[in-house]
């Protein structure tokens, strides 16, 4: 696990970047987690997966970004 905050990838990204920021942060691999997260995210009818990526979209800050006080 990294010691830095956790942003979204600009480089490991499919849609926003957040699954690939999420495994850079944890040392995963971002495909494996893509895949655990549509699988987990269909068995559950999909809404509460789609819902906690466009939150995570929105709070987690792009890599690059300065840190916004909000």
């Amino acid at each position: 696990m990294s010691s830095r905050p956790m942003r979204r990838s600009q480089s490991n990204r499919m849609i926003g970047g957040v699954l690939g920021g999420v495994a850079q942060h944890f040392g995963w691999d971002a495909t494996v987690l893509r895949v655990v997260y549509v699988v987990v995210s269909i068995l559950s009818v999909a809404f509460p997966g789609i819902l906690i990526y466009l939150l995570a979209w929105l709070l987690i800050p792009l890599e690059g970004e300065p840190r916004r006080l909000s």
